[in-house]
């Protein structure tokens, strides 16, 4: 009896650390791919930008001359922040994004 409950327990465990890792490989191509799409926008101008994203939630300035727009969006109760990195020539240089899948 002890072997056949230690038996399923140990299938349990299987099936969770299967189940986890089927998780964390969706999260990493879901992150990749929005970093393909976010690099495309390196090089643009600051117009296009907000045509396509509206108006930026915040505007953070750095030490530099440079100016942060950041984006915030909620789904499914995560909060996802995409920052745009924008120098004195309104050219988009940089970008990060945060729990954004």
């Amino acid at each position: 009896m002890t072997k056949t409950i230690r038996n399923i327990f140990l299938i349990l465990i299987f099936f969770s650390i299967i189940g986890c890792q089927t998780i964390s490989t969706k999260v990493d191509q879901a992150t990749k791919k929005e970093e393909q799409e976010l690099s495309k926008w390196i090089g643009k101008n600051e117009r296009d930008l907000v045509a396509f994203f509206g108006k930026p939630d915040r505007i953070d300035f750095g030490n530099t001359r440079n100016r942060y727009y950041v984006y915030v969006s909620k789904k499914l109760k995560i909060s996802c922040e995409r920052k745009f990195e924008l120098n004195k020539d309104n050219t988009v240089l940089g970008f990060s994004s945060k729990n954004c899948f």
